[in-house]
């Protein structure tokens, strides 16, 4: 028995080794962003201002509104919830046959054909959850939909020396809820997808490990 044991250990030590050195590349893929195409050079009509020079007038608004435009988000979230369950429930019930006073059942014992029954339950469970966020992020304008609302979507990765760190956002954002400065509070986005992704010694250490999954998984109590 030791002899397998000791030729299974080296292959379980290298398979954790795998699965600890993945990068976020393979596990969580990029968010695809659509850039819009430059327009095609028109020709040159002989006046000092040309259309097809591109950039912005000198009066003219900032804010992303176009395929490929950049917007920053402001991370407010702060969300906060409760629950609570309470439950009592109790039975209780009688049963009884009398006998006539009449040989042969004089002689039974009455006892036998008499019983009750009880149960009671009692129960309570709670719960409690708080978020909070704060930051910037910028997105990109992936899409412009027929409403003029804006799908945006973000993909920023930093690789530490510990690991690696991997946020996402997506989401819709109406053109008048920007601010003039370009920023627009997460909570104005709409259908926000908002994920945080770890790999690394860090992330590793946070989760519990295989064998550990395993008996939680098999275990009956």
């Amino acid at each position: 028995m030791s002899t397998k044991l000791s030729k299974l250990l080296p292959f379980l030590f290298l398979l954790n080794g795998c699965s600890a050195a993945r990068h976020l590349s393979d596990a969580v893929p990029p968010v695809p962003v659509a850039l819009a195409e430059a327009p095609a050079p028109a020709a040159p009509t002989g006046g000092i201002w040309q259309a097809s020079a591109g950039g912005l007038a000198l009066a003219e608004d900032r804010r992303a509104r176009r395929m490929g435009d950049l917007l920053t988000i402001r991370l407010v979230e702060r969300i906060r919830a409760e629950k609570s369950v309470e439950q009592d429930s109790s039975r209780t019930s009688n049963r009884s046959l009398d006998l006539p006073n009449a040989w042969p059942l004089n002689k039974i014992d009455e006892g036998l054909f008499s019983g009750g029954t009880s149960s009671s339950f009692a129960g309570s469970g709670g719960a409690s959850q708080a978020n909070s966020l704060s930051g910037e992020f910028t997105v990109t304008v992936v899409r412009v939909l027929p409403n003029g609302a804006l799908m945006v979507a973000g993909d920023r990765r930093i690789r530490l020396v510990r690991g690696e760190e991997q946020v996402q956002l997506t989401g819709i954002v109406r053109p008048e809820d920007i601010g003039p400065d370009n920023r627009v509070p997460s909570t104005r986005v709409a259908d926000a997808r908002l994920r945080f992704t770890g790999t690394g010694e860090v992330a590793n250490q946070a989760r519990q490990g295989w064998l550990s999954r395993f008996f939680d998984a098999v275990t009956p109590f």
